[in-house]
């Protein structure tokens, strides 16, 4: 597929990206290469290939998801600036 000059411009107005027109056969030429090598990427036959979500096989890390109250809240509170009665305290910002 071929890009030109005019349809070059359309794309750069509808990306909101000022191009000279001296610049638009240049970006027509290097849109033309990006669809020419979609079209080669559409003719690789993928049948019976699963998706990959990295390109080195891994498995994400698992544990059992388990509903507990945290038991941290000294732990969390104790990097606080100022806390009271087992939370944090923030100044008034309303009067």
């Amino acid at each position: 597929m071929s890009i030109d000059t005019d349809t070059a411009r359309k794309v750069a107005k509808l990306a909101r990206i000022r191009v000279d027109e001296a610049d638009l056969p240049k970006l027509a030429q290097e849109l033309s290469g990006i669809l020419g090598f979609m079209e080669q990427l559409s003719e690789v036959d993928v049948t019976g290939i699963e998706p990959m979500t990295s390109v080195t096989p891994m498995r994400l890390k698992r544990r059992e998801d388990v509903v507990t109250d945290g038991n941290i809240q000294a732990a969390i509170l104790k990097n606080a600036p100022d806390a009271r009665e087992g939370f944090f305290a923030v100044p008034k910002v309303v009067e």
